[in-house]
């Protein structure tokens, strides 16, 4: 049995509860830390801090976009920013608490550090959050404490977190300058410093930068970025292995692989073999896991090149997330990764041109699907039943619905259409119209 410790004039603390819609987010700290609090806290403030750190997160994301930059940079800083919250929290409960930064935060430092993030953006972010903080506790005891103990209170919270915030402040800064230092000394910073003058277009001799990187520049290059949406474990060796391995698939015979933090990888494969012309099938992998290859491109431009075709794909993968595999390759999403570079013009566009068939229903995709590879087909009706194990009246029946959904004839917007629905596929919910938002009546409802 669960004993709480008394918390004396700070026992509103154990009242701490998250508003019903923050009390679904799961916690980011490690199992220790979460069952340390709850012993000492209860379940219910510590689900309270998990709400808090997770909207703390997102607050310095908007305020220091830098700290941020997908899925996983968000969860490890949510995992700092929960695991800060926790020991404010304990500390409040019991000024004789441990005043060590957590462990979670300074994992987060580290990994500003890798990422090349300048020390006054995390000492910003700190400032930012410390702020959050300090406003969300004054609520919740204005919320919970009587008249005649709030003032003290409020004084607890200030000098407390203050205290707490110098002190924290003080270690991050130590961790980050230990951290560059060890990624100074390390023989990696040459590496990276060497791929991004690359990446930058910045010259470089080639004959260093191969001897350096044990990479032949001058070959015909295949791009991926890796990355875990979860930043739970230290997943570098595994993304890694995973990376060359499917490079390897691809028929490159060597390969390039740069971590840039501890769950993203930038990696190049030198393709000497023929590009097969049935990639490999997905594997099983473990969730979360995305790799997003690039074009295959000659040379030091294409070295670059490879590399940007393959963060466009990672941006249509983290746009859609549900809406893709595991494994993306350019030329399955070239076009969508093109138009999506300004994402409201894009649904614009592909309202205009599908109308009700730019519904976000089942009904809707199965008639968007029969309708793009019709057009690819050369409107074959054979060849898309075919690829659709369907009848040939079936497919007549959904290409015949789908052109009156789309309200305009469409062979004079051939072009137009064909482009919508390819961004349509890749894209998915992030761009189609959802149904019963009230701008059209639904096409597909039965009544």
């Amino acid at each position: 049995m669960t004993v709480h410790h008394e918390l004396g004039s700070a026992g509103w603390i154990r009242r701490l509860t998250p508003d019903p819609a923050d009390a679904s987010h799961t916690p980011a700290s490690s199992a220790a830390t979460i069952t340390e609090a709850t012993e000492r806290l209860g379940p219910h403030p510590v689900a309270w801090a998990v709400a808090v750190g997770t909207a703390l997160a997102g607050v310095v994301t908007r305020e220091v976009p830098e700290l941020g930059g997908g899925p996983a940079p968000f969860e490890t800083l949510r995992m700092g920013t929960e695991a800060a919250t926790l020991r404010a929290l304990l500390l409040l409960a019991d000024e004789a608490a441990d005043h060590a930064v957590p462990e979670e935060s300074l994992l987060g430092d580290r990994e500003f550090a890798r990422r090349r993030i300048g020390l006054d953006k995390v000492l910003r972010g700190i400032r930012v959050a410390h702020a959050a903080l300090v406003r969300a506790l004054m609520a919740a005891c204005q919320e919970r404490t009587t008249p005649s103990e709030r003032a003290e209170q409020f004084r607890r919270i200030s000098e407390l977190l203050f205290g707490f915030m110098d002190e924290f402040s003080s270690r991050m800064t130590a961790e980050y300058l230990a951290e560059h230092d060890r990624w100074l000394t390390s023989g990696a910073a040459a590496r990276e410093e060497t791929v991004r003058a690359i990446l930058d277009g910045r010259p470089v001799r080639e004959e260093t930068a191969r001897e350096l990187l044990a990479y032949r520049l001058e070959g015909r290059h295949l791009a991926v970025v890796a990355w875990y949406d979860s930043p739970a474990v230290d997943a570098t060796s595994e993304l890694q292995r995973l990376a060359a391995e499917l490079l390897h698939l691809r028929g490159c015979s060597s390969t390039l692989l740069l971590p840039t933090g501890r769950t993203t990888l930038w990696a190049w494969g030198d393709l000497q073999a023929p590009y097969p012309a049935e990639l490999p099938g997905d594997h099983a992998y473990q969730e979360g896991i995305r790799f997003a290859f690039g074009s295959v491109r000659d040379g030091l431009p294409g070295f670059r090149q490879s590399h940007q075709d393959a963060q466009h794909v990672a941006r249509i993968m983290r746009i859609s997330p549900s809406g893709t595999g595991p494994v993306i390759d350019h030329p399955d999403v070239g076009l969508a990764a093109l138009l999506s570079t300004d994402l409201p013009a894009l649904r614009r566009f592909i309202r205009d041109e599908l109308g009700d068939l730019a519904a976000d229903s089942p009904h809707a995709e199965q008639l968007r699907r029969t309708l793009r590879l019709y057009l690819r087909n050369e409107r074959s009706l054979m060849a898309v039943a075919a690829q659709l194990h369907v009848a040939r009246n079936t497919v007549t029946y959904r290409v015949k619905r789908a052109q009156e959904l789309l309200g305009h004839h469409l062979t004079p917007r051939l072009p137009e259409v064909m482009a919508a629905l390819e961004a349509a596929r890749a894209l998915g919910p992030a761009v189609l119209r959802p149904v019963g938002d009230g701008t059209h009546d639904d096409p597909f409802h039965e009544s």
